[in-house]
């Protein structure tokens, strides 16, 4: 994987199971010409107007502030030109996160109020509509929110009432009191049923490490297939047949068929 060096600003790699403590970013992307990308960094582009340096720099100095010479933000870190890095990145995210020493969600589009008021942006913010930010959620021990201006806001611990009223998600699971997969497969995937991606395929991708399956990227085979060969790996690894009864319609539809996940339509498993 490759980390940025928070004092040099510069790339580096290591091999998994060598990586040094590190911080990771859990954000939602802005302007994709805002975003600094891994060639950005390559070349020392790092002050590109927008939010992306702010969320480059803000995150390499909370990181420093807390002691850890490292970060990892999927914009910078990834090669996303390159498709078999790109589909080895997303199968190992969750565990990414899960190995952070801290994750920092940065909440661009919530400004420096209590997030327990009513009247706050907290619980409206973008970042609990993403498809991708629901295992930057879970996966990560310590998770911390920081609102526009790079100000805490609190942890997922400190915060869990508001986050499950927000999500769903129990205090059990949100904590990691209790592992993943004591949830069924169903109830996993109701968590993800109001969420949106930029690409239909991600609303798949996004959900592997939330499951513990692995699979490869086809971006362009369409969100349809995708959730197809998403279920077909979920049933090769569980028994819990709950999948089948996720999204079901209120009327039975005319095929007589469970449905699986059905966010974009019924995905129908023969």
């Amino acid at each position: 994987m490759r980390l940025i060096n928070v004092q040099t600003f510069q790339l580096e790699e290591f091999l998994d199971y060598k990586a040094p403590p590190y911080a990771i970013l859990s954000h939602t992307w802005g302007d994709d010409a805002e975003e600094l990308t891994f060639d950005d960094v390559k070349m020392g582009r790092i002050d590109k107007a927008g939010v992306g340096s702010i969320k480059f720099h803000g995150s390499c100095r909370q990181a420093a502030k807390d002691g850890f010479g490292y970060v990892w933000i999927d914009t910078c870190c990834i090669d996303k030109t390159n498709l078999v890095e790109l589909s080895e990145a997303i199968n190992s995210m969750f565990r990414w996160y899960r190995c952070a020493s801290v994750c920092y969600a940065y909440l661009s589009d919530v400004p420096g109020d209590d997030p327990r008021k009513l009247t706050s942006k907290f619980s409206t913010s973008r970042w609990f509509g993403r498809g991708w930010t629901l295992q930057e959620l879970l996966a990560p021990k310590q998770l911390r929110f920081y609102h526009e201006g790079w100000g805490y806001l609190g942890t997922k611990g400190t915060m869990r009432a508001v986050v499950r009223k927000i999500t769903g998600i129990p205090h059990h699971i949100l904590l990691g009191i209790a592992e993943l997969q004591s949830m069924s497969v169903a109830q996993r995937m109701s968590w993800a049923a109001r969420r949106e991606t930029k690409r239909k395929e991600d609303l798949a991708y996004c959900l592997l490490g939330i499951f513990h399956v692995t699979m490869p990227m086809i971006y362009g085979e369409g969100a349809d297939q995708a959730f197809l060969r998403l279920q077909e790996q979920i049933m090769r690894t569980t028994r819990d047949d709950s999948i089948l009864a996720w999204g079901r319609s209120s009327r039975e539809d005319l095929s007589n068929r469970p449905v699986g996940f059905c966010q974009l339509g019924a995905y129908y498993l023969p």
